[in-house]
């Protein structure tokens, strides 16, 4: 096969589960990050990035999977799948797994791409057999879990995540949310659907406004902000990383307004300053102007 990767795809009876095997030969030769040719699995297309040299951890085998052409689905599409990674020697023995929590990883516009960093450490692979006559096999198994996209969902324009209803135009956002904070709403007291909606425009509305420049904030502005931030921790959910947010936000704006009466009076001084110099010019004229003849410099005409 030479240098060539060699990709196979096979469909089990499940159609929404897809196993698909990437060789790389030369391994030890790779330094920069080696994608997968494209393969498909419920409804959307799929690469494999293998980083031979290690990613976050330099010492470690990194592998991740990628959503291949997310600008082909439908606007609001998301997609929660479980996936895992197996080594594998030539003879089809798996030598190391690696696999999501039964939920999976949600896939959607802000996250296209999930893996890991860690599958195996780079000196293990050659002591372990993974490396036979160095080629890396690497078999990636994947299985859709939930699928959606904006079309799908009713009338109402809104889209169900984490059991709360937002309208589709925020659902990009309020994904990030839950992938960053993943437990901001296991505590999360109320249970009426409309009441959920309310809260959820209310912390929405908040990061909103904590996206202004500091500068712009008012004690008005600010003190509104507090009384939303205890009511939303209030109702349950967890929101440190947006107390200390907003504390940043307060610090920074009392910076911002020192700094200000700093650059003020030091103009001010400088206009005193300007005038003082003034003042002392037309002095040293006058004292000029005083000055007795003997120290004046005498002309030609003045002697002759």
């Amino acid at each position: 096969m030479g240098n060539q990767m060699q990709n196979s795809i096979s469909e089990t009876r499940n159609q929404k589960q897809t196993s698909f095997t990437f060789e790389i030969d030369n391994f030890s030769e790779k330094e920069a990050e080696i994608s997968s040719s494209i393969f498909e699995c419920g409804g959307c297309k799929w690469y494999v990035t293998v980083h031979p040299k290690g990613d976050y951890c330099c010492d470690h085998l990194a592998v991740y999977l990628n959503v291949a052409s997310p600008k082909s689905l439908k606007f609001g599409w998301k997609k929660r799948v479980s996936y895992g990674f197996v080594l594998l020697n030539q003879s089809g023995k798996e030598l190391q797994i690696s696999s999501t929590p039964e939920e999976g990883s949600l896939f959607c516009d802000e996250t296209q791409s999930w893996g890991y960093p860690k599958v195996c450490p780079l000196s293990k692979l050659k002591e372990e057999g993974f490396l036979e006559n160095d080629k890396l096999i690497v078999k990636v198994e994947v299985k859709i879990i939930e699928a959606v996209h904006v079309e799908e969902v009713t009338g109402k324009g809104m889209l169900r995540i984490k059991d709360f209803e937002v309208p589709y135009t925020q659902g990009v956002l309020v994904s990030k949310i839950f992938v960053k904070h993943p437990d901001i709403a296991v505590d999360f007291k109320p249970k009426n659907q409309v009441v959920k909606t309310a809260y959820m425009n209310v912390l929405l509305g908040l990061i909103e406004t904590l996206r202004k420049p500091p500068c712009s904030f008012t004690d008005t502005m600010l003190r509104n902000a507090h009384s939303e931030l205890s009511e939303l921790t209030e109702a349950g959910f967890k929101l440190d990383w947006l107390k200390t947010k907003l504390e940043e936000v307060a610090l920074e704006r009392k910076n911002a307004i020192a700094g200000s009466s700093r650059v003020e009076e030091l103009v001010e001084r400088i206009k005193n300053m300007e005038l003082a110099l003034s003042d002392l010019k037309v002095e040293l004229k006058k004292e000029i102007d005083k000055a007795p003849a003997a120290s004046k410099v005498l002309s030609f005409d003045d002697i002759l």
